[in-house]
């Protein structure tokens, strides 16, 4: 699969392109960091909104059919009960839920859309006519669900972590590279700098030839933002109200203050890296007069 096929450089998310040439896209992942509760999560999106992010996303599960009987009866102790179930259950908002966070998202101008683990999820999804959907680093496997989550032809956000190049060639087969955006990361929550590997943004743009962006766990924000300097194209980064919260992705999620901080840092190297053409700029020139030397003519 290397390098083959002509080049595709955006791909349109609602009423935005996303890819080479266009802002980064940035996606605050709400995810499970509910805790199942509406209010926080209105107040997450807010966040979202006031910080300038393009889009929020959540994650969607159908509880009995992602999980075996064995492991939802495990224990597990959770403001929910004493169960894997008990907690799985808690965190899964219903249709009811899901259309007033809809309601809210038009109502802020907020684009949401989610992480479906399994094809029941898809469906119900759909129904809110999402702009895209994502596919999680754990689901790039899953033939089955890849293909059923194209045959609703909206754009795809495929993350990579975990994940070989040889099982990226394969997903990327299965999908097609038409409206398909990938994302590097790192699955490790959170995940030290020196497993993020960012090089290999580019390495997929070379790779595959579509847009790349970055899907990052690890608590910082420099990392983050050198992502896009490296050529990504979208940011997708969990939030939450306060990282000390009870939940498993809180501690790799960014707090208010640092979600509003990725997005301006995230705009100044937009504005700093231009176009690439080396030129003299206009506030440069009485700098000339003033400074430089002429030398003699050979």
């Amino acid at each position: 699969m290397q390098g083959t096929g002509k080049v595709i450089d955006e791909v349109h998310i609602g009423n935005r392109m996303v890819g080479n040439g266009h802002p980064c896209f940035v996606i605050a992942e709400i995810g499970i960091n509910h805790n199942g509760d509406l209010d926080l999560t209105r107040r997450l999106i807010s966040v979202a909104v006031a910080a300038g992010c393009d889009a929020v996303k959540f994650q969607k599960r159908t509880v009995d059919v992602v999980y075996s009987a064995e492991e939802l009866a495990k224990p597990r102790e959770s403001p929910f009960g004493t169960t894997n179930g008990d907690l799985k259950r808690a965190l899964e908002f219903g249709h009811d839920q899901y259309r007033l966070i809809d309601r809210y998202c038009r109502e802020v101008k907020m684009p949401w859309f989610a992480s479906c683990w399994d094809e029941r999820s898809v469906d119900f999804i759909d129904q809110f006519d999402p702009p895209c959907f994502k596919i999680a680093s754990a689901s790039l496997t899953d033939d089955r669900l890849l293909r059923h989550t194209r045959s609703k032809r909206r754009p795809i956000i495929l993350s990579t972590g975990m994940s070989t190049i040889e099982e990226i060639d394969h997903a990327v087969e299965v999908l097609g590279r038409d409206e398909l955006i990938l994302l590097h990361a790192c699955s490790a929550y959170p995940a030290h700098y020196h497993e993020l590997n960012l090089r290999a943004i580019p390495t997929l743009g070379e790779r595959y030839r579509v847009p790349v962006g970055y899907s990052g766990h690890e608590t910082g924000l420099p990392s983050t933002v050198s992502a896009v300097a490296l050529g990504a194209c979208c940011v997708e980064r969990h939030i939450t109200l306060d990282r000390a919260m009870w939940g498993s992705d809180q501690a790799a999620s960014l707090e208010p203050n640092g979600i509003t901080k990725i997005v301006s840092y995230i705009r100044i190297v937009e504005s700093s890296l231009g176009d690439g053409v080396k030129r003299v700029v206009e506030r440069e020139q009485p700098i000339i007069k003033k400074l430089r030397r002429v030398g003699a003519a050979a």
